[in-house]
């Protein structure tokens, strides 16, 4: 097993435990809505963090392109977000959701990637 075994034994004990709380314990699903509410939260404030510092250092090249490339930029990553914010939406409602959001998902991508490729011809 290695030095770690043990440590990676206990770790999978403490993860165990945890879930038979949440699982036997009274109000446990709440509690556990809970934390993954709080740990949402705190991720999404981190992806909202990292696209303000992306922005931030590399403001004079978007600012440097032209009207339309920034505008199709910035439209492809608010199709983008939408779309994931309406992922569990879309899924939900059978094939034609999912394949509608593949094809929002697939502008979004093909967008960013118009805009690198019209940045990258400069």
């Amino acid at each position: 097993m290695g030095p770690d075994g043990v440590k990676n034994l206990r770790n999978i004990a403490i993860i165990v435990v945890l879930a038979v709380a949440v699982w036997k314990l009274p109000a446990g699903g709440t509690a556990s809505a809970t934390v993954s509410n709080i740990l949402s939260v705190l991720f999404v404030g981190g992806l909202l963090f990292f696209g303000y510092r992306l922005y931030m250092e590399r403001r004079e090249v978007i600012m440097g392109l032209d009207d339309r490339l920034r505008g199709v930029l910035y439209g492809s990553l608010a199709l983008g977000t939408i779309t994931l914010v309406a992922t569990r939406k879309w899924w939900n409602a059978g094939g034609v959701g999912t394949l509608v959001w593949l094809v929002l998902m697939c502008l979004a991508l093909y967008g960013v990637y118009y805009v690198w490729r019209a940045y990258r011809a400069y």
